[in-house]
């Protein structure tokens, strides 16, 4: 099995199957989808990056039909900020005077236990959907993503979620150079500008894939429909 991407058919292997392919939902917390987040009220963003939700909820509700592993991240720091660098709490100050740690309407901004570092509603993991709580924009970074993905046998990651040139960009090209084979959905990920978004997806389609693969909602719900056995599989299959 395999879907429809650019520049080539994901995986390049062939290998779509729940035993090797998983989807990785990165950062879909109030933080960044409601207003009064982090990104809102920090960062000055003026909307939102709702669009997302609905294209991830069909995808997480199809990969969880035909029975693929779903894995969710956040990002945050610790309440006393010790997972916070000099420099990045220095940053976050310079858009709009207000930082990582300060108090903003759905909590402390970016801190773990807020009210805003949770996951939206709408894409409510499930008891046995892990969710990998990282300190930076990496998935990898700091976390036992890796380890956990390593003892399933995945080898395929499909990503989705916010922002596309920041921390989904950049759990790409490290899970690119641990020698996973990543896709992007175009259209399930976006950035803080419209812009932004289409020089991330244009980064990954050059010299055939440098960091991966680029696809489509339509193209994934395709290939899970097609898939014949909801992800079961007999021993000698």
């Amino acid at each position: 099995m395999h879907v429809q991407a650019r520049p080539y058919a994901f995986p390049h292997d062939l290998s779509f199957d729940p035993r090797t392919t998983a989807l990785i939902i990165i950062d879909m917390q109030r933080e960044f989808c409601e207003v009064g987040g982090y990104l809102t009220e920090s960062q000055g963003y003026p909307t939102p990056l709702r669009a997302t939700i609905a294209p991830i909820k069909s995808l997480l509700t199809a990969f969880r039909a035909a029975e693929f592993p779903v894995y969710f991240t956040r990002e945050g720091h610790r309440p006393d900020l010790s997972t916070l660098s000099s420099r990045e709490l220095t940053r976050s100050y310079i858009r709009t005077g207000k930082g990582i740690g300060d108090d903003g309407p759905l909590g402390r901004f970016l801190v773990r236990g807020e009210p805003g570092h949770n996951i939206i509603p709408e894409l409510a993991p499930l008891e046995n959907e892990p969710i990998v709580d990282k300190p930076g924009r990496s998935a990898f970074a700091h976390t036992d993503l890796e380890l956990m993905l390593r003892i399933r046998g995945i080898r395929n990651l499909v990503l989705v979620g916010v922002t596309t040139d920041v921390c989904v960009h950049t759990t790409m090209r490290e899970a690119n150079d641990r020698g996973f084979d990543v896709c992007l959905v175009e259209d399930a990920t976006e950035a803080g500008t419209k812009e932004l978004h289409k020089a991330s997806v244009a980064s990954v389609l050059e010299e055939g894939g440098i960091f991966g693969c680029v696809t489509t909602t339509k193209a994934l719900m395709v290939a899970l429909a097609t898939s014949g056995d909801g992800g079961r599989h007999d021993d000698d299959s």
